[in-house]
C-alpha cells in the first residue's frame, strides 16, 4: 500500500505552496522524527497550529531518525509517519528532510513562527538564527509530563519482559 496525500510535499513543491498561500498569513514551522504520534506530539502540534495561519511539518526520514535515535528506530516507517501527520486537521503541510537538522527546509519555507517542544531551549532551536532575521519568532512549548515516543518504547518493552 502506497501512502500519499495532498498535503505531503517535497521541498520545492512545498516552497512553491507556501510563496502563494502566505500573503497575509502566518506560517509556522515544527518538525520531528514522531516515531510513534502520541497525544504529546499532537498537543504540541496543535498548539503550534494557533500560533498562525498554516502549520509546515518537517519530518526526518527514516535514515536520519536511525542516525538521531539509533538503529532500531524509526519503528514507523516514513511514509506511514507523513501520512499520519497530513491526517491531522492542525496540520497544513508535511514534508519529508533526509538531513540531520531541518535547516534546509527552514530556509525553504522561511516561516514567521518556528517552534519546538519544551525540551528544546529557544537558544538551540536549529533554525531560529534564520527566522529571527526575517522578523519571526522562535517559541518553545511547554511538553505533557511523561509522555514521549522512548517513554512509550519501554513501557512497551517492559510489558512484553518476564519478570
Amino acid at each position: 500500500m502506497t501512502f500519499e496525500h495532498e498535503k505531503i510535499l517535497a521541498r520545492p513543491a512545498l516552497a512553491a505552496a507556501i510563496a502563494r498561500l502566505r500573503p497575509g498569513r502566518t506560517v509556522v514551522f515544527t518538525n520531528g522524527c514522531f516515531d510513534l504520534l502520541h497525544a504529546g506530539h499532537v498537543d504540541v502540534l496543535t498548539r503550534a497550529r494557533a500560533l498562525g495561519d498554516l502549520l509546515v511539518v518537517g519530518l526526518n526520514d527514516d535514515a536520519s531518525v536511525a542516525r538521531l535515535k539509533g538503529t532500531r528506530r524509526p519503528v514507523t516507517p516514513a511514509a506511514e509517519r507523513a501520512y499520519i501527520l497530513a491526517g491531522l486537521a492542525c496540520v497544513d503541510f508535511v514534508s519529508p528532510f533526509a538531513e540531520d537538522t531541518p535547516l534546509e527546509l527552514i530556509k525553504a519555507v522561511l516561516p514567521d513562527v518556528l517552534v519546538k517542544g519544551g525540551d528544546w531551549p529557544v537558544s538551540a532551536i536549529v533554525g531560529g538564527d534564520v527566522v529571527t532575521a526575517r522578523g519571526g519568532r522562535v517559541v518553545s512549548l511547554p511538553l505533557a509530563p511523561g509522555l514521549s515516543t522512548t517513554a512509550i518504547i519501554e513501557r512497551i518493552i517492559a510489558s512484553h519482559t518476564p519478570s
